[in-house]
């Protein structure tokens, strides 16, 4: 797997984290464009699921259907069990981006987009965490 290493796992993690950092710096400001929120709460979520693939040395596909990427988690990563639809997660990484035939997001999918982001990413370095993994994104 291209020679990925346990730091290259937590440096994903700490992207993930970041971005979603900046999704809640957004949410509490108030000044700014919910699909940005949506966006960056899509890729957060995203990043810490790669970062599992990344710290089993698991080569793992370039997309970002959540719930594809979840499915190739091995059974014993709780993630893959707690968070079974991420449907409407993924549908940000497209949508918040290009115009089209859908409706913006709103404050409501906003807020949503950041919860279920955060409950992944907390989830994942929880794991990580279980499994002797320090990771220290402060």
């Amino acid at each position: 797997m291209n020679g990925y290493n346990i730091l290259d796992a937590i440096r994903w993690l700490e992207y993930a984290r970041q971005d979603l950092d900046s999704s809640e710096k957004m949410l509490t400001q108030g000044d700014f464009v919910y699909r940005h929120i949506c966006f960056l709460s899509q890729q957060a979520a995203e990043k810490a699921i790669k970062a599992v693939f990344i710290y089993l040395q698991i080569d793992f596909p370039w997309r970002h259907d959540l719930d594809a990427l979840r499915n190739l988690l091995p059974d014993d990563w709780q993630v893959k069990h707690e968070h079974t639809d991420l449907a409407q997660l993924t549908e940000w990484a497209v949508e918040s981006r290009y115009p089209g035939d859908w409706n913006d997001a709103n404050l409501e999918e906003a807020r949503a987009s950041y919860q279920q982001a955060m409950e992944i990413v907390e989830s994942i370095i929880a794991e990580f965490s279980r499994r002797g993994v320090s990771i220290n994104l402060d």
